[in-house]
């Protein structure tokens, strides 16, 4: 379902047990090649990437702001990759928004609306403390206090959340990923155009995929 700029900031009714959507893809899924030159298609808000543009291997995760597996991933795969391979110029790694809900849409609005060279410095930070805003009773506020500690004002965090055309684009991202390429749950990868199965991979089978591609 698209979100609407008034469900993301009611995001505070979302439940915990929403929050918690799991992340497991079928075993089918890694026998699943989808039209790279449409995958590789940036959405209206452009593209949020790390490592060469001429990289021999690019990795594309779909993630939720709000999905626990994502959250275990970067913490505890992503920062493993980014070492040996983004910041050795081996890979291209793309991260794109595909919100569960309306939380997990108003988290990318803020990333979105801080500056572009801080945004996945904001992505590693709510995801390093996501049980403290998207698992609070009040997940709104909590989201909202958290935007305070990364610079944003009231008058800001409301801007930036009631900006229709940042939220659409999101949308955007999301619709089209589950639309064409197949996406379902998060975390959902795409290696040189082919969907893994797996969810939240571990380093070394991430590792493994990765170095068959080189």
């Amino acid at each position: 379902m698209i979100l609407t700029r008034r469900q993301a900031l009611r995001a505070g009714a979302v439940s915990a047990a929403a929050l918690a959507t799991p992340a497991l893809l079928t075993g089918t899924a890694a026998a699943q090649t989808v039209d790279v030159a449409e995958l590789m298609k940036p959405g209206p808000l452009g593209e949020m990437a790390l490592g060469p543009e001429d990289a021999p291997v690019t990795l594309i995760e779909y993630a939720s702001m709000t999905c626990g597996h994502c959250a275990n991933f970067h913490r505890n795969t992503y920062a493993k990759v980014k070492e040996a391979y983004i910041e050795t110029d081996k890979i291209r790694f793309v991260f794109r928004e595909f919100p569960l809900d309306p939380l997990a849409a108003a988290a990318f609005m803020l990333a979105r609306c801080a500056p572009k060279d801080k945004y996945f410095d904001v992505i590693d930070v709510m995801f390093a403390q996501q049980r403290t805003w998207a698992f609070s009773d009040n997940p709104l506020q909590a989201l909202q206090d958290f935007a305070r500690q990364i610079g944003f004002t009231q008058k800001s965090f409301e801007a930036c959340l009631t900006n229709q055309e940042l939220l659409d684009g999101v949308n955007w991202v999301r619709a089209r990923a589950s639309e064409k390429f197949g996406v379902s749950a998060t975390p959902t990868f795409f290696l040189n155009g082919k969907k893994l199965s797996g969810g939240a991979l571990g380093f070394d089978d991430m590792s493994r995929l990765l170095d068959a591609e080189l």
